[in-house]
C-alpha cells in the first residue's frame, strides 16, 4: 500500500491511496486541470482512478468533484449527509457508505470514522491492505475516544497539524474565524496533533505525514520541529504535505 498527497491546505485538498490495481482519490478540492497536473507529478492518470472517496462537503475538498466525475465517470463514495451538503450534485455514479460501517474498494478495506467538524456528516478513514494500516485524519476539531481506539496500531498516518494556538490568537483572522478554527468543530492544533500521536503510539510508524497546515497561523518548519522534538523522532519519518506540492509516494510496507 502507498500514499501520496496532491496538495493539502485551505486552498485545496486531495490525496491518493493505492494497492495493486486499486487507486483511491481522497477528496477532490482542485480544478480538473489541477488534479490532472498534480497526478502527472505522481506518474498517474485521472482516467485510471478506481474511486473517489469524500470526507466532507467543504469547497476545499470537493470543488472539482462534479466536473472530474463527469469527465472520467469515476464512481464516488460518500455519506448521505455529505452528499446532501454538496453544492453540485451532478455526479454520474454515487455509492453511499455509513460512517460506522467498514467497506471495501478493490484491494483496500476502509473503516470510516465520524469526526467533530462543522459539516453535515464528516468522516476520516483507516485503510487496510495486506496486514498494513494507514490512518488519514484531517479537518477535525477535537479527538474522541472512538478515534483513539480506531487509530491505534497504525503503520503510517496522515494527520492534520493545522495551527499554532498562539499564532492563531494573535493572527489576522477575525474573532469568529479564530473561534471556528480553534473550536471543537474546527481543526487540530499542533499541540492536539502531538497529544493524539502520543496517545495512539507512533514509535513503530513508518511515516508521520503532517498536513492541512495553515499559511497564516502556522508554518511547516514549526510543525516539523514540534513533532520531532515532542515525539523524539528523527530522520525522514516525519514529513510535511504542502499546499502547492503535497507529498510524493510513501510506501507502507
Amino acid at each position: 500500500m502507498r500514499f501520496s498527497s496532491l496538495g493539502s491546505g485551505s486552498k485545496g485538498n486531495a490525496a491518493l491511496v493505492e494497492s495493486g490495481t486499486t487507486s483511491i482519490l481522497i477528496d477532490c478540492g482542485f480544478s480538473v486541470k489541477q488534479i490532472e497536473t498534480r497526478l502527472e507529478r505522481l506518474a498517474r492518470n485521472a482516467g485510471n482512478i478506481t474511486a473517489i472517496l469524500i470526507t466532507h462537503e467543504h469547497a476545499d475538498h470537493v470543488s472539482g468533484l462534479a466536473a472530474l466525475t463527469q469527465r472520467y465517470r469515476t464512481p464516488v463514495w460518500i455519506t448521505r449527509g455529505t452528499f446532501h451538503g454538496l453544492a453540485d450534485k451532478n455526479i454520474p455514479e454515487v455509492n453511499f457508505f455509513k460512517s460506522h460501517s467498514a467497506f471495501t474498494i478493490g484491494d483496500i478495506n476502509i473503516t470510516p470514522a465520524p469526526v467533530p467538524h462543522d459539516a453535515r456528516e464528516p468522516t476520516q478513514f483507516v485503510f487496510e491492505c495486506n496486514g498494513k494500516r494507514l490512518g488519514v485524519l484531517s479537518d477535525v476539531g477535537k479527538v474522541t475516544p472512538h478515534l483513539e481506539r480506531l487509530f491505534t496500531n497504525l503503520d503510517s498516518i496522515f494527520i492534520e497539524s493545522n495551527h499554532c494556538i498562539n499564532m492563531l490568537q494573535v493572527g489576522p483572522y477575525p474573532r469568529f474565524l479564530k473561534e471556528r478554527v480553534g473550536g471543537g468543530l474546527g481543526h487540530l492544533s499542533n499541540d492536539q496533533c502531538v497529544d493524539f500521536l502520543k496517545k495512539i503510539g507512533c514509535d513503530q510508524m513508518q511515516h508521520i505525514i503532517a498536513g492541512h497546515i495553515s499559511e497564516k497561523n502556522n508554518c511547516p518548519q514549526l510543525v516539523q520541529t514540534i513533532l520531532s522534538s515532542a515525539l523524539n523522532l528523527q530522520g525522514d519519518r516525519i514529513k510535511i504535505a504542502s499546499q502547492d506540492r503535497g507529498i510524493g509516494w510513501c510506501e507502507v510496507i
